[in-house]
């Protein structure tokens, strides 16, 4: 039996990395018990109106967007850190460059279309968390979608041109009509939502209810 799964995240939200880190655990749990799983990422933007070169670090990011003190923002990605090392990855907000990830989604999309989805997804959440690259250019995410083995001109050529923006815009206006405000949002089958970045439990809990219920659904 092989679950559909739609994700709804965004490449600059760090809970979606923990949680996709949480979720492959339940899945690989859920494999074992003889299931199967099917991803697709979904795009969703938490702040469309970033600069691609946002002046300034992720303290003075959050500072301003958010507006909270300095202090506590410090605080929040200290613990943040801590619990995104406990997943096995290690963030490093003072080298993130924090950029608008519309381009990202879209060489997302692109990438589905190659099979590659899931393999540049890991590539850039890696990349903008942990080694302080730039997803939001052109020629940088080019650069890292090459890497997981996707042609580097048709990247070029899609993300110069406005291929797979319509796509991108279609995932966000389905969030809306799902009530999606947050991320990261697992859909289901269709039919289960889970919010948030979850323990492996919860997602396995889910897997399994979503499992059961497509096993006793009439013909």
């Amino acid at each position: 039996m092989t679950v559909d799964v739609q994700i709804w995240s965004d490449v600059a939200c760090p809970w979606c990395y923990v949680g996709k880190r949480r979720f492959e655990a339940a899945v690989e749990r859920f494999r074992a018990d003889g299931g199967d799983v099917a991803v697709t990422w979904r795009s969703f933007e938490l702040s469309p109106d970033t600069p691609v070169d946002f002046e300034g670090d992720e303290v003075d990011f959050l500072a301003r967007h958010k507006g909270m003190p300095r202090d506590q923002v410090v605080g929040m990605l200290a613990q943040t850190t801590a619990v995104a090392a406990d997943e096995g990855l290690a963030y490093d907000f003072e080298a993130l460059q924090h950029t608008n990830t519309v381009l990202a989604h879209r060489a997302l999309h692109l990438a589905k279309e190659h099979g590659l989805q899931a393999e540049l997804k890991e590539r850039l959440l890696s990349a903008y968390f942990t080694e302080g690259r730039h997803v939001g250019r052109v020629e940088d995410l080019a650069d890292l979608a090459a890497e997981v083995g996707l042609d580097r001109a048709e990247v070029v050529a899609a993300l110069e041109s406005d291929a797979h923006l319509a796509d991108v815009r279609a995932d966000q206006e389905q969030a809306l009509a799902l009530g999606i405000r947050g991320v990261p949002f697992f859909v289901l089958d269709g039919r289960l939502g889970v919010s948030g970045a979850q323990d492996p439990d919860t997602f396995l809990s889910a897997l399994r209810q979503a499992a059961q219920e497509e096993q006793e659904a009439p013909a």
